[in-house]
């Protein structure tokens, strides 16, 4: 473990409290990369966004760049290093498209590679005759990624060939992925649009997961946007005027109790949920034409089950986190040690509908945008615990709340939703990842 020690890692995580070295060192970042990012299944997209034989995407696993590419079968889906293996040049900058009969061409020397990633064709091929050179050699290719797996139309690599399936490592969290399948009346959902909302933060990638079920900060960092809900419905209390909206924004000024009674779950591996039968989500009303559709197709009962169940920012750590009850997910992007950024993608249940897609729609831009009301609030606190981190103005940051009062059932570890559970659970998976040889060991 070039760098670092073991306890000395060890030392950096407290059974309450995280050294500021984890937020503002750029060498812990660079092992997070190693041991982390590169060993956990992470998000690389949707099925939905490749349909075609040669569709694609770019993005990144980490740090490293990778293109997901739909196989000229027209059923495969590759994840592949995004660079040449000629001189490693960066293949495509393009963040969507599609690849003319499966072909990418390197636009430094014209070397044309398959949607597999095997070499097909280089220029003027005479002089790499008699020189030891083998077309063949995986190397010169654009190699896929260790490992590739789909769960139910959700694509996630890892960048390790050791390690848990992706069945195991999501475990619980699949659930999440399950119910916002299954709203849609004909169970299947779709992309909407070719590039989801990117919000790029001055600060560390662990202050957005960390603050996913951080629930005493609402009533504080978003008194000022709950108080102008408030006045907007104090001000026309018989008008639809504004009341869309105010759905979405109200929750985020809710009191202590109500965000004590929805709870946090912990699972294995740093992954999580708040909520469960109830969330923020679970006071939506319910458009009728969107209940016909869906007990037309599932029955009464079964419709009543999968809308009742409300989880709040399911996270699958690292990387992602997904709300089955708008049809979201956010997918963080580390860049350095103190920039991230964080993209919002958003999903149309096919079968249902528009008035489900305009909700999705209005939740993403009224919180998940760039130019929205509540995440420009959070960022704002992110920034000011990274500049005291750097600054050292902090050794420790303090995860003592309700810390001895955890419920431990079997995998899972549970608490009342102001507990800090939530940070310790990611945690003990961050030691376990940045100390073990072979990756996490926490739950398995």
């Amino acid at each position: 473990m070039t760098g670092f020690a073991v306890e000395d890692l060890r030392g950096l995580v407290e059974p309450a409290r995280v050294y500021r070295d984890v937020y503002a060192s750029p060498d812990v970042f660079a092992l997070e990369m190693e041991r982390i990012w590169g060993r956990a299944w992470l998000y690389v997209g949707h099925q939905s966004q490749v349909p075609g034989p040669g569709d694609f995407i770019t993005t990144t696993l980490g740090l490293k760049p990778v293109i997901m590419v739909r196989h000229t079968d027209g059923e495969t889906i590759h994840v592949l290093h995004n660079r040449c293996g000629h001189r490693g040049a960066i293949v495509c900058y393009q963040r969507h498209g599609h690849a003319r009969s499966g072909l990418f061409r390197c636009p430094y020397h014209g070397w044309i590679f398959r949607s597999d990633g095997s070499l097909r064709t280089l220029p003027s091929p005479g002089g790499y005759k008699n020189v030891g050179f083998d077309a063949d050699d995986p190397a010169f290719g654009m190699p896929p990624v260790a490992r590739t797996d789909t769960y139910r139309g959700f694509v996630f690599a890892s960048l390790s060939a050791e390690g848990p399936g992706l069945v195991e490592f999501l475990g619980e969290a699949a659930a999440t992925i399950d119910n916002m399948v299954d709203r849609s009346p004909v169970g299947e959902i779709e992309v909407t649009g070719k590039v989801g909302h990117r919000f790029r933060h001055r600060n560390n990638w662990k202050f957005f997961i960390e603050n996913l079920h951080d629930a005493m900060h609402p009533m504080v960092a978003h008194a000022a946007t709950g108080d102008a809900v408030k006045q907007v419905l104090d001000k026309y209390p018989d008008s639809e005027l504004g009341r869309a909206e105010a759905e979405v924004i109200a929750p985020f000024g809710g009191s202590y109790d109500f965000f004590d009674e929805m709870g946090f779950v912990g699972l294995p591996r740093g992954h999580g949920y708040m909520g469960g039968s109830k969330s923020i989500f679970s006071h939506y009303r319910q458009f009728p034409d969107y209940l016909a559709a869906m007990e037309e197709s599932y029955g009464k009962a079964r419709t009543e089950e999968i809308l009742s169940y409300n989880k709040h920012n399911t996270l699958v750590y690292p990387s992602c986190t997904v709300r089955d009850g708008i049809q979201s997910i956010r997918v963080v992007k580390p860049v350095s040690v103190n920039e991230t950024v964080i993209e919002s993608w958003t999903f149309r249940l096919k079968g249902a509908p528009q008035s489900m897609l305009d909700r999705t729609l209005r939740y993403s831009r009224l919180i998940n945008s760039p130019a929205s009301c509540v995440g420009p609030d959070d960022m704002s606190c992110y920034d000011r615990i990274q500049e005291a981190a750097e600054a050292g103005t902090i050794d420790w940051i303090d995860l003592h709340r309700h810390l001895g009062r955890d419920v431990q059932d079997g995998e899972r570890v549970t608490a009342i939703g102001t507990s800090d559970l939530a940070l310790r659970n990611q945690y003990t998976a961050w030691v376990d990842y940045m100390t073990s040889d072979t990756g996490v060991q926490h739950g398995g």
